[in-house]
């Protein structure tokens, strides 16, 4: 994954879902919780500190809540 795409659709969006390879369930991503570095991703949780490489990301999504941000209102 480019991480300046990534780093650059996280800005605008404030937050997005991520496949990563090694974990079965998607990560949500948030401006302020997640580090994308040139090689690696590091997201605060509650309990802890999670790192995984950029390259590990094999697809992301933005994360909606509302019928408009689906242009569906």
């Amino acid at each position: 994954m480019d991480p300046e795409k990534l780093r650059s659709e996280l800005e605008e969006a404030g937050e997005v879902m991520v496949a990563v390879e090694e974990f079965e369930t998607p990560l949500e991503l948030h401006r302020h919780d997640t580090e994308i570095g040139d090689e690696v991703v590091t997201l605060e949780l509650a309990d802890g500190t999670l790192t995984f490489t950029v390259d590990s990301v094999v697809g992301y999504w933005r994360h909606y809540h509302s019928l408009g941000d689906y242009d569906l209102d």
